[in-house]
């Protein structure tokens, strides 16, 4: 259920929704655009552009990418769950089919299960009792992954190991939804690699390992404290006030807890409502409040930002 302050709020949204912007959604359409026509352009021109600069454009195309992915699942740029997964279901990032990301996704925005480990499915929080059964090798990269720089590091293939560990353990009990999602998403990958083997200069191996896995770390990077554990559902959703570079890949996600509370807001009304209610938003979160990404980088770049376990689990 979205939050609204008061019914002044409420009007203040409806007046966002009900703009000429909101209602035909044609930032969104623009991305999509984009997105897909800056991939193929990049890919087709990458002999002319040459392996590196191809690579330098490609991993934050691809960050752009999963944000866009992002806004599809929340309903975006169309009201039909069908066409949205047509328009998401290109695997530029490989690694997570488009229905997954969604499916728990929507299944993480039960605010009131936010990282509860085995329940959010993004919590970055083990339990008491998997804490306790854990080795030294383990916990060890756990409070890496505690870190901007080890998450930036380790996040994507700690991420990409869970991945495989839980969707082979689907697939051999014969799940028929996880099957044919990964044989459709297997397909159109093999399809996709094809293309970029016969039209570009980029080895297959480079795509895989030296774009699409840094573009992934470099997501990990919004998602390195978007929650903490608290008592109360709505502090645990944080409010970053980063740069633009920042709020365009990740298409104004830093303002998380205004996503949380009003999630079929667009991306491009996200700073408005923030800026309209920027006090009350930051009391609701508890002064749960990051001023940008590089303030995370000066404070936790080699510094754990809290523990991996959760207190209250």
């Amino acid at each position: 259920m979205p939050h609204y302050f008061d019914d002044a709020h409420r009007q203040q949204i409806e007046a966002l929704r009900q703009r000429f912007t909101a209602r035909t959604e044609w930032p969104t359409w623009l991305l999509l655009i984009g997105v897909y026509g800056g991939w193929f352009a990049i890919v087709l021109g990458s002999g002319w552009l040459g392996l590196w600069w191809t690579t330098l454009l490609l991993i934050p195309l691809l960050v752009l990418w999963l944000s866009v992915q992002h806004e599809l699942l929340h309903g975006h740029p169309t009201r039909w769950t069908s066409v949205n997964k047509v328009l998401g279901y290109a695997p530029f990032a490989v690694w997570y089919p488009y229905t997954l990301y969604r499916d728990s996704h929507l299944q993480h925005h039960r605010d009131e299960d936010l990282t509860i480990p085995g329940v959010d499915p993004e919590s970055r929080y083990l339990s008491a009792e998997r804490w306790q059964g854990s080795s030294l090798f383990e916990r060890s990269l756990h409070w890496l992954n505690k870190t901007v720089l080890g998450r930036f590091i380790l996040g994507a293939p700690l991420a990409l190991l869970a991945l495989a560990g839980e969707e082979l353990q689907r697939l051999k009990n014969r799940e028929r939804q996880a099957w044919l999602m990964w044989l459709t998403h297997g397909a159109l990958t093999v399809l996709m690699l094809c293309f970029i083997a016969r039209y570009s200069v980029l080895p297959i191996w480079h795509y895989l390992f030296l774009i699409s896995v840094p573009a992934l770390s470099i997501a990990m990077v919004r998602s390195y404290y978007e929650h903490r554990p608290h008592t109360q559902p709505e502090q645990r959703t944080v409010l970053n006030e980063a740069g633009w570079p920042w709020r365009w890949l990740f298409l104004n996600l830093n303002f998380h807890l205004v996503h949380h509370d009003l999630p079929k807001l667009s991306w491009y009304d996200l700073p408005e409502a923030y800026r309209m209610r920027r006090e009350q938003w930051v009391a609701r979160s508890g002064g749960f409040l990051v001023q940008g990404y590089g303030q995370l980088w000066r404070r936790h770049g080699i510094k754990p930002i809290d523990s991996p376990q959760h207190p209250f689990i």
